[in-house]
């Protein structure tokens, strides 16, 4: 039986979240991501093994306090299995504190670690440089679905990457089951990580332009 997101019932499955790529995504679209139902669905869908969250930390110095701390400790208690690290500080141009990190390495590296035990990989990002990684998954008989957006402006997904999938779903064809509700549509909304957003870059350029 297929269920959401191309799961079925009887195939090992797990979710592979790119934190940074999908947080971006939704906010392009005008929505927030819901966690909870995201899982929930998973689990009901298939027989999940893991639901991985990646993502860069951003730590400052000054105030000891992470933007994105209460919602890597909501995954964190809630189902999720967390891969965080901190981000490096610097200055840019302008004299602007910013942010850079990356977690693409260790979600490559988890993907492919778990591939010959899993029969459905879904990867939650549109960055072109997993392709790769897709590629040798794929080579161990796992099935692979990637979900991101060909909708914003400008697009989140890379060509390539949606050649390389079994399957893509568009994030915006998901709101209605997998975004939080209550906001006003196709308008990205302000939140506590949206200052947070403006001063932090991933280390990754994509096929599309880069958003960060």
């Amino acid at each position: 039986m297929t269920n959401f997101l191309g799961m079925r019932d009887s195939e090992k499955t797990a979710l592979f979240i790119d934190g940074a790529n999908l947080y971006k995504a939704a906010r392009a679209l005008g929505f927030d991501m819901d966690y909870k139902s995201l899982l929930a669905k998973a689990r009901s869908s298939s027989k999940l093994l893991r639901a991985y969250y990646f993502t860069a930390i951003q730590e400052d110095k000054e105030q000891d306090y992470s933007p994105l701390r209460p919602l890597v400790d909501w995954l964190d208690y809630n189902g999720y299995s967390m891969v965080t690290k901190m981000a490096r500080e610097f200055t840019d141009a302008t004299g602007k504190k910013r942010f850079k990190g990356s977690t693409d390495i260790e979600l490559a590296v988890e993907m492919l670690a778990l591939a010959p035990h899993l029969d459905h990989v879904i990867l939650f990002s549109g960055n072109g440089d997993f392709k790769r990684a897709i590629e040798e998954v794929q080579s161990n008989g796992v099935r692979v679905s990637v979900v991101s957006t060909i909708k914003s402006q400008p697009p989140m997904a890379s060509d390539e990457l949606r050649r390389q999938a079994d399957r893509f779903f568009d994030l915006a064809d998901l709101e209605k089951e997998i975004g939080r509700t209550g906001g006003p549509a196709r308008k990205p909304r302000q939140s506590s990580q949206d200052d947070y957003d403006d001063d932090f870059e991933n280390d990754y350029e994509d096929d599309f332009d880069d958003v960060d």
